[in-house]
């Protein structure tokens, strides 16, 4: 009995540390104004949600998190940003522009539509334990899942994501035509 609630303490602090780790790394990926320490932030993100991932008992997923998210797609937003050099010009200089509000009301707009979907999907199914089966979070299942029921959302952001790339290396030519040679 003592051990079963020494290893439940544990589990809360860890889950806590890993919380609020995750809170306090994806406030500073978004106030960070060098775009460099937000990207180190971002993987500090990433790591303490394979924290969290490991505590749903989710392995796999945590390893993916890790592999995938914090080393090969933090690799390439560091590369793109250390391509495109620093940003010369201040963000919020003479206030937000359309671009900032629309986003901020787009993204309010999607958090309605997901909090709105997960109710009507839910609704009430929460509240009650429902079986889960042994293949559940494994390889075999996430992969047949992937390839089979979310495969276009699943090659729709490998396109997002090349597209992204592409348009970093664009951005930063562009950017390197524009500054003006340091000569005699």
């Amino acid at each position: 009995m003592i051990l079963a609630s020494a290893g439940n303490v544990l589990v809360w602090a860890v889950w806590m540390v890993a919380a609020f780790a995750c809170l306090g790394s994806g406030i500073a990926v978004v106030s960070f104004s060098n775009p460099f320490f937000s990207a180190l932030a971002l993987i500090g993100n990433l790591g303490s949600l394979a924290v969290l991932y490991l505590l749903l008992s989710a392995e796999f997923v945590a390893a993916a998190q890790v592999l995938v998210y914090a080393g090969a797609v933090m690799v390439m937003f560091l590369f793109v940003i250390a391509y495109i050099g620093p940003r010369q010009e201040s963000p919020w200089a003479g206030g937000p522009s359309w671009q900032a509000v629309g986003a901020v009301l787009a993204a309010g707009a999607l958090m309605v539509e997901i909090i709105v979907v997960i109710g009507l999907k839910a609704s009430g199914s929460l509240a009650h334990s429902a079986h889960i089966g042994s293949s559940f979070g494994t390889p075999s299942e996430i992969g047949r899942l992937f390839l089979t029921d979310h495969l276009l959302a699943f090659e729709v952001t490998s396109i997002v994501l090349l597209v992204a790339a592409i348009g970093g290396v664009i951005l930063g030519a562009h950017a390197r035509r524009e500054q003006p040679s340091a000569g005699p």
